[in-house]
């Protein structure tokens, strides 16, 4: 099985090329924008993972870096006083208000291509980017979407501490443990579930109650203390 401790992640996969990260973007992108497509007024309305965010949220932010320019976006920083998380969540919230759901799903697949990444990670941090944004929208909607595992793998093995102390992840005396991929990561009590449900796990996310195994499955699913997913905008 593919490892990895608290500090270091090992695999015996072959790291991906970016020509073959950035066509896992380009798919991915295509992929959700026909899922969106297929949502009803009721589902573009529900919440999703992102705590505080309707599904409508979520799709206005995964291509907010393919509208804004980079001095709009500064802007929209500056309005923020300097926070990230406050800016996106503004910015999603009025982009969400001012474009129809269809313009919002063309937005992913008209930029399919584009080069955009996150400010720290290159493009496995965008292909990140996208594959949990909709995760956030299917999973909380109970749609049966599974995530390609080549792409899965890419952003499994570049799971970090750094990555999971930015979005407020404690996996202390737990071991992430796959059903469906051969990987692991940390040391302890293991957390078994999919692939993808576990990426949602390292990525800050509460998921419903019953997708995870384990002694600690409750620190990480919904039900048990209220707390709900991640922060808006990541």
């Amino acid at each position: 099985m593919s490892e990895a401790t608290s500090d270091r992640t090992t695999s015996a996969t072959t790291p991906a090329t970016t020509a073959a990260v950035r066509a896992m973007i380009a798919a991915e992108r295509r992929e959700l924008a026909d899922l969106l497509d297929g949502l009803d007024e009721r589902q573009w309305q529900a919440p999703s993972l992102c705590s505080g965010w309707r599904v409508r949220e979520v799709a206005a932010h995964m291509s907010m870096g393919f509208r804004l320019s980079l001095p709009a976006t500064l802007v929209e920083l500056a309005k923020a006083r300097g926070s990230l998380h406050r800016m996106t969540d503004r910015v999603a919230r009025r982009d969400a208000a001012a474009h129809f759901t269809a313009g919002l799903a063309a937005f992913l697949r008209d930029h399919a291509h584009h080069p955009w990444t996150p400010p720290v990670g290159g493009f496995s941090a965008a292909l990140g980017h996208d594959v949990v944004h909709g995760l956030d929208i299917t999973v909380a909607l109970g749609h049966d979407r599974r995530v390609p595992a080549d792409r899965l793998r890419v952003l499994l093995d570049e799971v970090r501490p750094r990555g999971l102390k930015f979005f407020g992840v404690d996996l202390d005396g737990v071991r992430l443990r796959a059903d469906d991929l051969d990987w692991s990561y940390g040391t302890g009590a293991p957390l078994h579930g999919a692939a993808q449900d576990l990426l949602l796990v390292a990525y800050g996310r509460r998921l419903p109650a019953g997708r995870l195994r384990g002694a600690a499955a409750g620190r990480f699913s919904d039900g048990d203390d209220g707390v709900g997913g991640g922060r808006p905008g990541t």
